[in-house]
């Protein structure tokens, strides 16, 4: 199985290709030019450095947010367009769930706490405002596991509703978000505190979470496909606004 998967949630952003379950390329993109003027020529050189065409790819992954409400669309509609055109299916990863698994599987024995409890590992996206998307993972046999709902906050505030789930607990820390406010996660958690660096870029983690959702018959076609934004884009927000609406 041929599996394209692209990430858009940032400037730079990433796309990866799979085949048979072996990275075959993870290729970072170039934040200075916009995802649409670079994206279609990116998917095609990319494959065709591998020998490959559209033609050839059996499933699309895309990460489907949150981050960049632009660049998620851009992305999401990229994805539609190439699996509808070519009868493909399609998977919808969320960018916090690929980002836990870019930070590698987990490590019960090695990364266990005072309690014999394995480490968790937070999933923190810049959201720009003083704020992050946020997601706390616990490890398991098959992977990291959601252990709270995502969320957008400040730091001190996410920290303050994930205190009771990680009291006592070494906590690894993934993302631009955790770089941004690794004072503030420092702060709070001093030791049990790790940040990640640097950043991985998370492409190849979408096209394996997307390759599991397939074997597991969760792929779809390219119009069940929808982006996931934890905060309202802005255009809702100054609606509600100038409408009077507090949400």
């Amino acid at each position: 199985m041929l599996i394209l998967a692209i990430d858009t949630t940032t400037r730079a952003g990433s796309l990866a290709l799979v085949h048979d379950g072996s990275l075959l390329e993870t290729f970072v993109g170039e934040a200075e030019r916009t995802h649409a003027t670079r994206l279609p020529g990116d998917i095609l050189d990319c494959l065709a450095r591998h020998g490959f065409g559209l033609r050839d790819v059996d499933l699309y992954g895309v990460a489907a947010g949150p981050g960049s409400f632009t660049g998620l669309r851009i992305g999401i509609a990229t994805i539609q367009g190439l699996a509808f055109a070519l009868g493909r299916p399609v998977v919808g990863i969320s960018a916090l769930d690929a980002l836990a698994e870019a930070g590698g599987s987990p490590a019960p024995e090695a990364g266990s706490d005072a309690a014999g409890e394995a480490s968790l590992r937070a999933a923190w996206m810049d959201a720009q405002r003083g704020e992050v998307y946020a997601c706390l993972y616990r490890p398991s046999a098959t992977g990291w596991v959601e252990t709270t709902p995502a969320i957008v906050q400040p730091p001190d505030a996410v920290l303050a509703a994930w205190g009771p789930g990680i009291a006592g607990r070494k906590v690894e820390f993934i993302g631009d978000g955790a770089l941004l406010y690794a004072g503030a996660i420092e702060n709070a958690l001093a030791e049990r505190a790790r940040i990640a660096r640097p950043v991985p870029p998370i492409a190849a983690a979408v096209a394996t979470l997307a390759g599991v959702a397939a074997a597991a018959g969760l792929a779809g076609p390219p119009h069940a496909i929808r982006p996931v934004y934890i905060r309202r884009p802005d255009a809702e927000l100054v609606r509600d606004r100038h409408a009077g609406v507090v949400r």
